[in-house]
């Protein structure tokens, strides 16, 4: 492949590149370049994990990159997910999550078997060289960075945490230059931790990253767009808003699990789709910090050959085929094209594009894991432990019967109402 044609696939649906200069210098040196993109284990995927990170990861594999998936147990831990049960985090990790990045990699027309995938506490264990880089980073940052770098959690600066969210940033940075990572990415909110990667880089003492004549190198950082959820911003944008500022607002809107009705996971039936996006913020003629215009952006107009059909009435315009996302966001800011239009549009060409994986991914091994999940203290049934087994097979994945698509808010060992959903704590509202 081509060098221009290869900077075009990498640097293509993204938000920043750290930097342009190097990345050529990387690819024109002709060294093996070193993919990887870290993940929380913290329960469902979403298409903000699922597709959104895993099409840019595709790229790379198109342009002959080596890629690795890191399953981030130990960062789940640290920042208390599922619960802060390290074994259950595990489990998940293994048995769903790789399972589920492998689906949604073939949802977007990659081979899963080119994907490579490491569990923090195998890369950890027994490795005294890992630890030696975590201090060696440790001594060229300052506290107050660290608690400024908590974001990248999804916490708020300023907050009070645990001593153990302080080291997970530079864990973080220790896990790139300990798999010898030359090309590290992730999405805009994860922007503080590589800065900081490329700030030490000159300054380790230990372990740097060297290219092949041994000469220490900074890695390039690939930040990808975040996927936004469906509700509306905390915080309103305007044409006197800094930069820094729609950055802040825009990380607050990223697609989250905690927030099930702005979020649509990778299991979602087509009805819960259509539903959800047609609940979605989306008023008319705006088009900063719009979910909907953002996920036609990312999720549609990611390829060059994708297109979207809208379908109308003749008397509101009839059908018009979109191929380019400029021209769509042309008139949906002139008003030619109706939010609930555009809303119709995009539902249909996810559940049209299959571009979902519905109960799919690791059903069979996830058994295992929500057995373990209720175990570690979601059901509130008495004595209904021992009936476990036999009652999860009566239902899928998320907590629908398996031969109905319907949501049900009772525990799936005893019956009773539940406290908690199923899906790995959520609280859920109680069935009459």
């Amino acid at each position: 492949m081509e060098i221009e044609e290869k900077i075009q696939l990498i640097s293509r649906t993204t938000e920043e590149i750290l930097t342009e200069e190097d990345l050529r210098e990387l690819i024109e040196s002709g060294q093996e370049i070193k993919h990887y993109i870290g993940f929380e284990i913290s329960g469902r995927v979403h298409l903000g994990t699922g597709l959104v990170c895993m099409q840019k990861v595709k790229d790379f594999i198109d342009a002959g990159i080596d890629c690795t998936i890191f399953l981030a147990d130990w960062h789940a831990w640290i920042n208390d997910k599922l619960n802060g049960n390290f074994e259950t985090i595990k489990n998940v990790a293994v048995n769903y999550f790789k399972e589920a990045m492998k689906s949604a990699f073939e949802c977007v027309g990659g081979d899963s078997s080119k994907l490579i995938f490491i569990l923090g506490s195998d890369l950890y264990r027994g490795s005294e060289a890992y630890w030696e880089t975590v201090i060696d980073v440790a001594k060229h940052v300052t506290l107050s960075r660290m608690q400024r770098s908590i974001t990248i959690l999804g916490r708020k600066e300023g907050g009070d945490v645990d001593f153990a969210k302080l080291i997970y940033p530079v864990m973080q940075v220790a896990d790139i230059y300990h798999m010898k990572i030359n090309l590290p990415h992730a999405g805009m909110d994860q922007r503080k931790a590589h800065v900081i990667v490329r700030d030490v880089a000159n300054k380790l003492q230990l372990h740097p990253l060297v290219n092949d004549k041994n000469e220490k190198i900074k890695p390039v950082a690939i930040h990808h767009s975040l996927l936004l959820g469906l509700g509306k911003p905390q915080k309103e944008v305007n044409v006197n808003s800094s930069e820094e500022e729609i950055r802040e607002i825009t990380e607050s809107m990223k697609m989250s699990k905690s927030k099930e009705a702005s979020a649509i996971f990778i299991h979602d039936s087509e009805d819960a789709i259509r539903e959800k996006i047609k609940k979605a913020y989306c008023p008319p003629r705006q088009i900063i910090l719009n979910p909907i215009l953002n996920w036609a952006k990312l999720l549609v107009f990611s390829s060059p050959d994708n297109r979207l059909e809208v379908k109308r009435d003749e008397k509101f315009g009839g059908i018009k085929f979109y191929s380019s996302y400029k021209i769509l966001e042309e008139d949906f800011f002139k008003g030619d094209l109706h939010p609930l239009d555009l809303k119709n549009a995009i539902a249909e060409k996810l559940v049209d594009s299959n571009i979902y994986v519905y109960n799919d991914a690791g059903y069979d091994n996830l058994l295992s894991v929500r057995e373990q999940i209720i175990i570690t203290g979601l059901c509130n049934g008495d004595g209904c432990l021992n009936n476990i087994r036999e009652s999860l097979e009566k239902w899928d994945l998320l907590g629908h019967l398996l031969d109905k698509n319907r949501r049900v808010n009772r525990c799936v060992c005893c019956g009773k109402k539940a406290k908690y959903s199923i899906l790995l704590g959520r609280k859920a509202k109680t069935e009459k």
